[in-house]
């Protein structure tokens, strides 16, 4: 478990839009799909699923871009247009935020991987678990239990 104190509070490239987390990530990830890749400019992008009543917008109003519904949505800063955080349907209980927003490395290394299938080739991650797509529903209660004790 993370010692870093909380709030902690995140920001855009800009420094326009800010966001604060007041618990440490339930898992972290890191995304192949080509959508991640081209939002990205890079070869995955990476998440820490915060629980969502532990975040909140403090600074800025972000707004919609990359996909926008029905299964998710991407939120940008509206000057520097940095990604920030992503909402999905039907997973209220979680929002991914993007770990570099904070000052705290650990949160950037992945624990799984998703969307393999589309990964580049040259790509290896330090990961515990990886998924040709997303995790089927019934293992995330385990994986957030084994991201939790990893220490």
């Amino acid at each position: 478990m993370d010692q870093t104190a909380k709030p902690l509070t995140g920001t855009c490239r800009c420094g326009a839009t800010a966001i604060e987390i007041a618990a440490e990530p339930i898992m972290t990830a890191a995304c192949h799909c080509h959508g991640c890749q081209k939002m990205s400019s890079s070869a995955f992008s990476l998440s820490a699923m915060i629980p969502a009543e532990a975040f909140r917008v403090v600074a800025g109003e972000p707004v919609k871009g990359g996909l926008r519904g029905p299964q998710l949505d991407h939120y940008f800063c509206p000057h520097c247009m940095t990604w920030m955080f992503t909402r999905v349907s039907g997973f209220d209980a979680f929002v991914n935020v993007r770990p570099t927003m904070f000052d705290v490395p650990r949160w950037s290394r992945p624990f799984i991987e998703t969307m393999t299938a589309e990964k580049l080739d040259w790509v290896e991650l330090p990961v515990a678990r990886s998924y040709a797509g997303f995790p089927p529903p019934e293992d995330y209660q385990g994986l957030m239990e084994a991201f939790a004790a990893r220490g």
